[in-house]
């Protein structure tokens, strides 16, 4: 996938997934990330993305015991990333919509 494209959508992609989760933290949602086809996002990209998040108010941090070892940053959706949440996913498929028609039928593999 194209990775200004990945940097784009990755706010959006992280609010989905915490909206999902009641919390997590930054390997974990890398996991997800790469499960749901979001392959290479690296932590360079995550963390800055989780931290605009979190400046913006959409997430909320909180130190937690880690599993076996020093504590982990836990990330959670707060009410305004949920709403937040909410008016991008519209955005999102409006744009998608616009897309798709201006494509037409050339989407079905032809380079």
């Amino acid at each position: 996938m194209n990775t200004s494209w990945t940097r784009a959508v990755l706010p959006l992609c992280l609010l989905g997934v915490l909206d999902a989760e009641e919390r997590s933290y930054g390997y974990a949602l890398l996991g997800r990330l790469g499960e749901a086809g979001l392959e290479g996002v690296k932590p360079a990209t995550l963390y800055p993305a989780l931290a605009r998040l979190e400046e913006e108010g959409a997430v909320e941090i909180e130190w937690g015991a880690g599993e076996g070892g020093p504590g982990r940053k836990y990330y959670r959706i707060t009410d305004e990333g949920r709403e937040r949440l909410r008016r991008d996913r519209a955005a999102w498929h409006t744009l998608h919509s616009t897309v798709a028609s201006l494509l037409g039928d050339r989407t079905g593999g032809e380079s």
